[in-house]
């Protein structure tokens, strides 16, 4: 799976919210200055090319559509982090997470909870 761009996100995560739209009605999910029609539709179509998104016509128009929803996209790019960061030791993510105090006592707990049921499913 192809990374994006902070835009690109920007743009997945309103297909991911609102669904199928045409480039015009993407257009009205942005604040002002709003981004050209071309540079949107443009970016519309890279994001097609990386295949994380499809159309159908209408006419002479484009329905575009999420391929990849947001949960399977957030997992990918959680691994490459991990793969990236972290020697691809998901411990070192914990650990990381523990020394810096990003988890409280009660979140480590539902952690190892929740590993512990895995081993069990095994």
């Amino acid at each position: 799976m192809t990374k994006m761009t902070n835009r690109e996100e920007e743009i997945m995560n309103i297909f991911w919210d609102k669904g199928p739209l045409f480039v015009r009605e993407l257009l009205t999910f942005y604040s002002d200055p709003k981004p050209h029609f071309n540079t949107l539709s443009t970016m519309v179509r890279t994001l097609e090319e990386k295949k994380l998104i499809g159309h159908e016509a209408f006419g002479r128009s484009f329905k575009y559509h999420a391929i990849v929803d947001r949960d399977q996209y957030g997992k990918k790019t959680l691994k490459g982090i991990i793969n990236k960061y972290f020697n691809n030791s998901y411990l070192e993510v914990v650990s990381m997470l523990v020394k810096e105090k990003d988890l409280s006592d009660e979140e480590i707990a539902n952690l190892i909870k929740q590993v512990r049921d895995n081993e069990s499913k095994i």
